[in-house]
């Protein structure tokens, strides 16, 4: 894993930061107050991030256990503009196929590198520009969409760069597709220069970053893929009277709130240890509950339909 520092797609397990080539962050002094909620998170990620998918299982249990509480916003970081200013470093995208493999280990989450050998993205922002395009329809289907290209580029080796896959995302959570290419070409790119610009001032240089904030301006940071009681301390940190909601940890309830869980998502969701976790996985997709995808590196289970 050398020449990590000059591609930020060379993600360092040991941080879990996917680092953006230039200086270290110095963290600026934005005025982020919550709004509605009592604390609100700032949370820069990109769709090929892979260490901000190695914290899918603690960003979703965190949602569930204080989403009431918390109000989480999605800003787009620009991870992969394209490849011409990786000189020096690693040169092209099948370098990066190898690495993923070995991320996913680490993560213990499904990555399937080859996509870069079979059909490499040649930058991150279209995938970007799409998600800020489907936040101005709906906040919550614009997640789903995200969840769904970030599925479809580490397990399915879908190239999300391209617009057939970018539709067949946002088809599949039901958002308007016209009005999507709509925004994709107009608002959309002015709302990803916005997140580009706030990372920018705010010292952004890695992802996922995420500065939880409170009614009062006080502000807390979790810098690179964490163990979920850094996500929980932060929330406290800055509002220690926030509330943890109980919730309903059967496989069915889990399902029907998050329609595809991989085996580390599940456990860390329902405490059930991981080896038993994915015992339970495979147990209901052979009684035909679930639909299981295999990858090379790791599997996913999705509700069936």
């Amino acid at each position: 894993m050398e020449n990590k520092a000059t591609n930020p797609l060379l993600c360092d397990p040991a941080t879990g930061i996917c680092e953006v080539p230039g200086e270290k962050n110095e963290f600026g002094n934005i005025d982020v107050k919550a709004n509605e909620k009592p604390v609100k998170v700032i949370y820069f990620t990109d769709p090929i991030c892979s260490s901000c998918w190695g914290i899918e299982p603690q960003l979703r249990k965190l949602k569930l256990e204080y989403g009431n509480n918390v109000d989480i916003e999605y800003r787009m970081g620009g991870l992969l503009p394209d490849w011409s200013y990786n000189s020096g470093g690693i040169s092209k995208p099948s370098d990066v196929a190898h690495h993923w493999d070995e991320v996913s280990v680490y993560y213990d989450m499904p990555i399937d590198g080859d996509v870069w050998l079979q059909d490499p993205l040649d930058s991150s922002y279209p995938p970007s520009i799409a998600f800020k395009a489907a936040q101005i329809q709906d906040n919550k289907k614009a997640i789903e969409f995200m969840r769904e290209l970030r599925e479809m580029v580490f397990l399915k080796k879908k190239n999300i760069a391209k617009w057939e896959h970018i539709l067949a995302a946002a088809k599949k959570v039901g958002l308007d597709t016209d009005k999507l290419k709509a925004d994709f070409e107009g608002r959309g790119k002015e709302l990803f220069q916005e997140d580009l610009k706030l990372a920018r001032e705010m010292g952004v240089r890695g992802f996922p970053t995420m500065f939880f904030t409170n009614e009062a301006g006080s502000k807390e940071i979790v810098y690179g893929s964490k163990p979920y009681a850094f996500y929980e301390t932060a929330i406290l940190r800055v509002n220690s009277d926030t509330k943890k909601s109980e919730y309903s940890k059967n496989w069915e309830s889990l399902f029907a709130k998050y329609n595809s869980l991989t085996a580390k998502e599940f456990s860390e969701l329902s405490g059930t240890p991981r080896k038993e976790s994915e015992q339970l996985l495979n147990e209901l997709a052979s009684k035909g509950n679930l639909e299981k995808l295999t990858t090379k590196n790791g599997s996913i289970w999705t509700l069936k339909s």
